[in-house]
């Protein structure tokens, strides 16, 4: 096969359609190469520059996840009401203002104090960004718009870490405040080009009482399917707790091997986030995802297990490499199945603050998911990944029951 067809094909398959789902992709990669420039130095900035004792760092982080998880549908709710593309804006810049403060703080209550203020809007980008995306890009494009920027978010990360090594290596105060002030800089960058998206499609802005957030959490066949993806969701902490803790304490693989698999999770899902998308656009495209997540994880729950037994390093690898694939594909299918139905359940002129509600299930699983895999899991062993698996399996099993009554509701609401 000639280069031009090869490249014809990798533009079908992985280049969003619409010039707003191109514009998205491009900021998502600006967005996750300043992130992933932070992240790869922000522990050794927290305690070379800042001066920050184990703990310290902690109680910082702790403030930016609870201020996260109280204003998450709150802003949803000023989302809905200022419109979406501007509230993103104003939440880049807010980004932007305080990582750059960041750069320059001293001592433990400076950081603690600015770590809650980056917490505020933490949680509020991301549904943000959904219900943008939802009004921008056409119906068919808008998952695949998503999935795109998944997979340049995986690249961002990477490549902002890569660039990230030479700062590092010279451990200077003023190259540790440069990798601040790049993933500052990147939100800039992020709100100019959302400064040029045309948003021609999107419905005037809702205007309701200060409270009124509270009427989303109401709404209980969306709050089940939010609790069924929260459940899903897990693979994120079997992914960055069980997965490096199970292959050294438990098997006969290498430590070494750990690095592996975590890379291994990345390219996989670069590589066929976008392709695995295609499905959301069948009719009950969202629920399939959502079974195909549950059962890879229900297998990848099993074949972890398997790898405990005294099996030989060779043998081990190839296993963890086994279970790696399966949790990564239930990972992206999670992915798929919750943005399809997280957009096609909210309701139109509330849509930012549905979404909002429906993130909240991440925060929840930030929250129970390690120590669900550290007692659980890590504590029972084969048991313990047996019990994840009837979790996630009941989670299979109730998904039918709120899409059956959400799709009951809109059918009447077109009615």
């Amino acid at each position: 096969m000639t280069v031009q067809p090869l490249l014809s094909r990798f533009t079908r398959t992985y280049v969003p359609r619409s010039p707003a789902g191109r514009a998205f992709a491009l900021v998502a990669l600006l967005d996750s190469v300043g992130t992933g420039f932070y992240l790869a130095g922000s522990t050794l900035f927290f305690v070379r520059v800042i001066g920050l004792s184990d703990a310290q760092v902690g109680l910082g982080l702790a403030a930016t996840g609870l201020t996260a998880f109280l204003a998450t549908v709150p802003l949803g709710v000023l989302t809905d009401r200022w419109g979406a593309r501007r509230m993103l804006m104003v939440y880049q810049l807010w980004r932007a203002v305080w990582f750059a403060v960041l750069a320059f703080v001293h001592g433990p209550i400076a950081f603690v104090l600015v770590s809650a203020l980056l917490g505020l809007v933490e949680r509020a980008v991301s549904p943000a960004s959904q219900a943008v995306v939802s009004v921008a890009v056409p119906g068919k494009d808008r998952t695949r718009t998503m999935a795109t920027m998944r997979s340049v978010r995986n690249i961002g990360f990477s490549l902002g870490a890569v660039l990230t090594t030479p700062l590092l290596a010279t451990g200077s105060t003023a190259a540790y405040r440069t990798i601040v002030l790049a993933d500052a800089a990147s939100f800039v960058l992020a709100v100019v080009l959302l400064a040029r998206l045309r948003v021609e499609t999107a419905p005037p802005p809702v205007r309701r009482g200060g409270l009124s957030f509270l009427r989303g959490f109401g709404d209980r066949r969306y709050l089940a399917l939010t609790a069924v993806s929260c459940v899903l969701a897990v693979h994120m902490s079997v992914l960055a707790v069980a997965l490096p803790l199970w292959t050294v304490r438990e098997t006969d693989a290498p430590e070494a091997l750990v690095p592996v698999l975590v890379v291994l999770n990345t390219v996989l899902a670069v590589v066929f986030q976008v392709p695995l998308a295609k499905g959301a656009e069948r009719e009950d495209g969202g629920s399939r995802a959502m079974r195909l997540a549950g059962l890879a994880l229900i297998g990848s729950c099993a074949v972890f297990a398997a790898a405990a037994a005294p099996l030989g390093a060779v043998l081990a690898c190839a296993v963890l490499l086994a279970a790696t694939v399966l949790l990564t594909a239930g990972e992206l299918w999670h992915s798929i199945g919750a943005w399809e139905l997280s957009y096609k359940y909210a309701p139109e002129h509330r849509k930012a603050e549905y979404l909002s509600i429906f993130a909240l299930g991440n925060s929840v699983q930030d929250v129970l998911g390690p120590p669900l895999i550290t007692v659980v899991v890590l504590g029972w062993g084969g048991a313990g990944w047996a019990v994840l698996g009837a979790l996630l399996l009941t989670a299979v099993l109730v998904l039918p029951l709120p899409v059956a009554r959400l799709d009951h509701r809109l059918l009447t609401a077109k009615g």
